[in-house]
């Protein structure tokens, strides 16, 4: 079994930086790729950004610029630097993992269960 947990969240005014986390914890051998999604209320799940065990990294662009994704392997965490940041990126952000490729798809296998960015104007 695989638990993720998301922390970082909150809200800030525009133009502002949050920083995310994921502590992924259990079953963690081959999980290769991890993901970040995001959900708006009324709006389908997101995908913003990804990254391969091989650091290999993939934005959505409504995202690319300002985020970045990064991840520290010896700690089983995954991280979303959110930089100028806009009302429209309010939403639920989660974290995903598998052990094969989904890149911005949502078909990842585990999820955590999110947590709140709120961006005022």
């Amino acid at each position: 079994q695989v638990r993720l947990v998301e922390s970082g969240g909150g809200s800030v005014q525009a133009g502002g930086s949050l920083r995310l986390s994921c502590a992924a914890s259990g079953d963690t051998y081959g999980l290769d790729y991890m993901g970040w999604f995001r959900q708006a209320p009324g709006k389908e799940r997101e995908g913003i950004a990804a990254i391969s065990s091989a650091d290999v990294t993939t934005y959505a662009d409504s995202v690319k610029g300002r985020f970045t994704i990064s991840q520290d392997n010896a700690k089983n965490t995954l991280y979303l630097q959110m930089n100028s940041l806009k009302p429209e990126d309010t939403a639920m952000y989660y974290c995903a993992a598998d052990r094969v490729s989904w890149l911005l798809l949502p078909r990842y296998t585990y999820w955590g269960q999110g947590t709140q960015v709120t961006v005022s104007s």
